[in-house]
């Protein structure tokens, strides 16, 4: 009788364990890291503070408390972000600028317009220097300098030259989230229109296909596994670009306008809550992206 060389599959629970057991042992080093930071940072402020002018007398035990539950910390510790960050979420009205969830809706929707916008431009771009040569070596050099100057040496610009044409509100902040996005659609999509084979274009000619016949129905459908990565980067730089065109037009909503009014008074507190929200909102979107990749593509993998 023939026997199969194949190994058993481990149980669920094996798998589960083996999985997360160093994801765990990392989260409670990095924990464990942090307080101590937090400890380490906080402990002259707590002394001088707190402990000193109470005229008590004060254990390292008094002193390790109150660094880790000060008012206004240099380093917060991970509960009391925690807690700030749900009073963000439950203790206040939605139309409230307290309520995190208000910024995340006026962030998300710069964020969503620019991350449009650059995709169209970045695929209009990647179209026009497949097909033209002139543009290839004209075009591209300029569009990966671009992405040399920095985005906050951009972003005044930006906003004077729009206001003064009377753009105001949503449209500058989008243009600058649209700035971050655009680059790397335009790239990959130059490298996935170029990548079908030479005998592939051939048959399109032998078909007597146009340009535009061949690039809807074979340029196009082969650059998309290349699309969808570049989607999911440039959808995280127009979040970026969208928090930081919020900063120099001293705007009161959105993440951006958050951290700028927490190191205003510093509330570091509020800076890490509106950053938890940060990262979480950039998690939520490129996940969006990765579940429209599934979707688009799950046909082309199947054998």
């Amino acid at each position: 009788m023939a026997t199969s060389n194949k190994a058993p599959t481990p149980p669920l629970a094996r798998r589960m364990w083996d999985t997360g057991l160093p994801v765990v042992v990392l989260l409670v080093l990095f924990l464990v890291i942090w307080y101590a930071g937090a400890w380490a940072m906080n402990a002259t402020a707590a002394i001088e503070r707190v402990l000193e002018p109470a005229g008590n007398p004060w254990t390292w035990q008094d002193l390790l408390t109150t660094t880790w539950n000060m008012e206004r910390p240099v380093l917060p510790a991970p509960h009391q972000i925690a807690l700030d960050f749900w009073s963000g979420l439950v203790d206040w009205p939605l139309d409230s600028p307290r309520n995190l969830l208000f910024h995340v809706a006026v962030t998300g929707e710069t964020t969503l317009v620019g991350f449009v916008m650059g995709t169209v431009l970045g695929l209009v771009l990647a179209v026009l220097i497949v097909h033209s040569r002139t543009l290839d070596r004209a075009l591209l050099p300029w569009i990966v300098a671009s992405q040399t100057v920095p985005v906050l040496a951009i972003a005044p610009i930006v906003l004077v030259i729009l206001g003064s044409l009377g753009m105001e509100g949503l449209a500058p902040k989008a243009v600058i989230a649209m700035y971050l996005s655009f680059f790397p659609v335009t790239v990959a999509m130059v490298q996935g229109l170029r990548s079908p084979q030479v005998i592939e274009t051939e048959m399109m000619h032998t078909y007597a296909a146009s340009r535009w016949q061949a690039l809807w129905m074979l340029r196009l459908p082969a650059a998309l596994p290349f699309l969808f990565p570049a989607l999911r980067v440039g959808i995280a730089a127009s979040l970026v670009g969208a928090m930081v065109a919020e900063l120099p037009t001293g705007a009161t909503a959105g993440l951006g306008a958050r951290l700028l009014t927490g190191s205003y008074y510093g509330n570091t507190l509020s800076i890490w809550s509106a950053l938890v929200m940060s990262a979480l909102l950039g998690l939520v979107l490129t996940t969006l992206v990765a579940l429209t990749e599934h979707l688009a593509l799950r046909n082309r993998r199947q054998p």
